[in-house]
């Protein structure tokens, strides 16, 4: 019987294989690029992680600004756009974006203290999603479901040190984190480059 659904021929399929080449290609063109980027995110990751209070400060003052940035983006784009629906509502996210922006630039200390609470409640919800999704899935996973369960007991005992912590924890968590981050990054990145390094 005929059918007019289309079907895959081996030309209009992706190839993949020349994708990861021009990739693979492209990261030992520029491995020094990469070489470079990785050994900035490793020291400033180094930073946050000595110093925590300032790299918490300049995550703040970061965060403010893009805040600030995408509100006055938001309200120019409203008032440029302002014949077409949902005007009212664009103004009101707009005006909330650059309100928001201004106080976490205006007190930073105030505002760290309101991203370490944001940042509890995130340890506490993907930590009881996590614990609850292992315990759905101990049978479907076998063994590996134990990871899951671990994973998500030590997010609640994250959570439980930072609140145990307050208001003191506000100084320091955002940036130690931040810089973890960061260091586990840049040795990726480094990692990455020597090894494009070798194969250029």
């Amino acid at each position: 019987m005929p059918t007019d659904l289309p079907t895959n021929t081996p030309a209009q399929q992706p190839d993949v294989a020349k994708l990861q080449r021009a990739v693979a290609d492209a990261l030992r063109k520029h491995w020094k690029l990469y070489l470079a980027e990785g050994v900035l995110l490793l020291v400033l990751g180094i930073v946050a992680v000595v110093i925590p209070p300032l790299a918490t400060l300049a995550v703040t003052i970061l965060f403010g600004w893009l805040f600030l940035i995408s509100g006055i983006m938001g309200l120019v784009t409203s008032f440029w756009m302002r014949a077409a629906p949902g005007f009212w509502w664009s103004l009101i996210s707009g005006a909330l974006g650059v309100l928001v922006g201004g106080m976490l630039l205006a007190q930073p200390a105030t505002a760290a203290f309101s991203l370490t609470i944001l940042l509890i409640a995130f340890f506490v919800v993907e930590g009881i999603v996590s614990i609850m999704f292992a315990l759905d899935h101990k049978r479907e996973l076998s063994g590996q479901w134990g990871w899951m369960l671990m994973s998500g007991v030590v997010d609640l005992v994250l959570s439980v040190l930072l609140i145990a912590g307050l208001p003191g924890t506000a100084a320091w968590a955002l940036g130690l984190l931040v810089g973890i981050n960061m260091v586990f990054g840049g040795m990726a990145l480094i990692a990455m480059a020597l090894n494009a390094r070798k194969a250029a």
